[in-house]
């Protein structure tokens, strides 16, 4: 297959999920894209599709049968999840401290510079 050949058939594929999109009127996402966008495990993905959480739907991709699902009811589903809930407070709970650490570090430069410049 020529690189021509391949640009074409993935140009046809995005084609095709943006026409699921329209259609639906909400995004048709991969797994992997799915798991990037929520923080959701593609297991936990697989998992939720297997046992009839979240819709999907198996299309032909560029490297063959590709597994989408709907983005809006991954995040529906996630955000019914206590552990993904947990997850997400950890996260933001870290990204509160760093911001006060860096806080208190800016703090810190601060009366080290007006300390060395009265000596």
């Amino acid at each position: 297959m020529s690189a021509s050949d391949w640009d074409d058939r993935l140009s046809r594929w995005r084609d095709e999920l943006e026409l699921f999109a329209q259609l639906e009127d909400t995004p048709w996402v991969t797994l992997a894209q799915a798991e990037q966008e929520t923080g959701v495990s593609r297991s936990a993905l697989r998992s939720w599709y297997r046992n009839g959480e979240v819709r999907s739907r198996l299309v032909d991709g560029p490297n063959g049968p590709q597994r989408l699902v709907p983005l809006d009811a991954v995040v529906e589903r996630a955000a019914r999840s206590p552990r993904i809930q947990r997850r997400a407070e950890r996260e933001l709970s870290l990204e509160a401290q760093v911001t006060l650490l860096r806080s208190r570090l800016d703090q810190l430069e601060m009366r080290l510079a007006a300390l060395e410049s009265r000596g």
